[in-house]
Formats: structure tokens, sequence, C-alpha cells
């Protein structure tokens, strides 16, 4: 028999050296029985001790699970690009998944940069609404060690926290539906894990709601010092339907602006297209187009242009996800993959996080 232990599929007993020889350890058993602490469970490889005969208690047990869940995983990857297998080939076999993807590519580094920051908190936000049970275990640790750092960065730096709190409000409330239903879905790991992890999530919660963004006093030019040509231009350059409005609260000018038929225009026809617009039209009693209720009235039924900084990048002739890095690519033409292609830039798509995810769905 290849395993010392009654079945063939366990890892075996646990035996110490004495002066008589090999002797087996019983924990909590009827021979040399001893305590298991914190510390015997957290060994510097963090692997779990295999019991006897005897389970050990349900208390020992949580220690370790709370144990490795604060425990903060460390990939050795930290690579820009990784190769997006889809199939077996005479070259590569296997597939890609999306917690190979999750823990090669450097996110931790990504967050830092304002142009990818909100590219990651929204690929997150839709992994929490949807792929989180996917996840390998590593991968869903992974996941958690991120979102701390884009918390943290949040509360310190007051960057676009209402986005991360959508994202910890779709990430409980899947936590909970996944708890409740954990005899049909896929829990990677033990409950007390995922218990300690939602009130993690309640923990950061709290702590953004309770962030007050300090009133900074500029003793230089203020907005309502420029013209109002140029304020209006402003206005055309917000994507984003919810900052024309809040912009619009701030004085009585800004809110004339932010009522302007020709802004609310343009960005019918940046997020929508020619013939989404005109069948959904809205006329007021003048005859007039009411486009800021039109604006509305497409965000229920289309998908709208999203824009971000910076995105990934998918290479069609080298199969491969990366970052690209603008400095690197203007001085060294370095593309940020390995790429044979004769014209890099001509092969170049940039992946949404939608899209990010369908990449890695057969």
């Amino acid at each position: 028999m290849p395993f010392l232990g009654k079945d063939w599929r366990s890892p075996g007993w646990n035996w110490t050296k004495t002066e008589h020889g090999w002797k087996r350890i019983f924990i909590y058993g009827h021979d040399n029985k001893r305590e298991i602490d914190l510390e015997e469970l957290s060994t510097e490889d963090k692997e779990n001790l295999f019991v006897g005969d005897i389970c050990e208690l349900a208390s020992t047990k949580k220690k370790k699970d709370l144990y490795n869940s604060s425990t903060k995983s460390q990939f050795a990857f930290r690579e820009k690009w990784i190769y997006v297998l889809r199939g077996s080939t005479k070259e590569r076999h296997g597939y890609s998944t999306l917690g190979e993807a999750l823990n090669r590519l450097d996110f931790s580094s990504a967050i830092n940069d304002l142009r990818r920051f909100t590219y990651v908190a929204k690929l997150f936000q839709i992994i929490a609404k949807s792929e989180l049970p996917s996840l390998s275990g590593a991968a869903q640790k992974n996941y958690f060690n991120i979102l701390e750092k884009i918390v943290q960065k949040v509360l310190e730096d007051q960057y676009n926290p209402g986005l991360i709190r959508e994202l910890l409000k779709n990430l409980s409330s899947t936590l909970q539906n996944l708890m409740i239903h954990a005899g049909r879905c896929v829990l990677v790991g033990n409950i007390n894990i995922w218990l300690c992890r939602q009130e993690t999530i309640l923990k950061w919660q709290q702590q953004l709601n309770n962030l007050q963004i300090p009133k900074q006093m500029y003793s230089g030019m203020s907005f309502d010092d420029l013209p109002l040509h140029m304020q209006i231009k402003i206005f055309f350059k917000l994507s984003d339907a919810h900052d024309i409005i809040n912009l619009g609260q701030a004085t009585a000018t800004l809110q004339a602006l932010s009522e302007d038929r020709m802004v609310w225009k343009k960005l019918c026809y940046f997020h929508f297209t020619d013939k989404e617009c005109p069948k959904n039209l809205v006329i007021t009693k003048s005859d007039n187009v009411d486009w800021k209720l039109m604006y509305f009235t497409l965000q229920k039924h289309y998908p709208m242009k999203e824009q971000y900084g910076d995105t990934l990048y998918y290479c069609k002739h080298c199969h491969i996800l990366f970052w690209k890095d603008r400095h690197l690519t203007l001085l060294f033409k370095d593309w940020g993959h390995p790429c044979t292609a004769i014209n890099p830039d001509s092969c170049l798509i940039s992946i949404s996080p939608q899209h990010f995810i369908n990449l890695f769905k057969f």
C-alpha cells in the first residue's frame, strides 16, 4: 500500500521520532494527548495538519479558518500579459480561466493608476454580480486582497467612492445568496471564511458611509470665473448624466447650463446610435425634443457606451491579453507583449470589462 492510513485515499497518519523509534501521534486520542494551538496550525508552508481517528474540535477549526482567511496570498505572478487559450491545439493543450487571468495580470498596480482605476473597479463589480462562484479558491482570495487595496485607496484619496459603494453592495448581496444556498451553489472554502469576509465587507461599507471629503480652499480662479462659453464646453465633455446634474446643483448659473438642450442632445448621441434615438423621440408641448427625458428613456432600453481612461488590450494575432504601457510604446516601440505581427497596432482590440469576462466563457 502506498499510504499508511486505513483508507487508501487518506494522506496517512502523523508520526514522531522518539528514542525507541517512530511512534504514531494521536490527536485528542488515548496516547500522547496534546492540544493544537493557532501557531501550530499556521505553519510556514500554510498546509493543514492531518488528523487521526478523531476529528478536531470545531473551535480549533474555526481558528484555523479565520487565520487562513486573514492571511494575504502572495502570488509570484506580476505579469503585464497572459496567453488566452480557448481550446487545445498542437502546441498548447487546455484553456485559460478567469481565475488564472485574475491571478496573473497585475491588477494591484493597475488600481494605483487613475486611468485604470475605474476599469478595474467595474470589472470587479461584474465579477461580484455573477462570476464569483466560478473562481478558484486562490483567485477568490486574490480578489478580496485586491478589493481591500481598492477600498483603502478610496479612503485615502476620496476618489470615486460611489462606484465602490455600489460594488460592495452587489458583492454583499451575492455572498448572502451564496451562503443561503450553500448546498446548491459552489462555495470554495469553509463557511467561517465566508462569514469573516461578509463582516469585512460590512466594515468597509461603514467606513465608506462615514467618509467625509474635506473642503479645499483655492486662492486662484474658480469654475464660476470662467466665461460661459468655456463652462458649456466643459459640460459637453461630461459623459455621465449624474455628473451633469450634480454640477448643476452648485450655482444658479450652472443649473441653467445643466438644463441646456444641446448638452443632453450631445450626451444622447454619444451613448446611443442614430437609429436608437429617433425611435424614442419625446416631444414637448412646444414641439421640441426633450433630450434630457429621452436620455433617461433610452437608458432603460439600450446599453450605454462605456468610456475608460485606459483598458486591457487583446492582440488578435498573438491571442494575448495585456496592459499597454503608453510610455514604453512611444520610446522603445514596446507593445506590452511579445508580438510577432508586422503591424501590431492593427491587431489590437480594446477590451471592455464585460468583454474580458466573455473571453473566458466557453
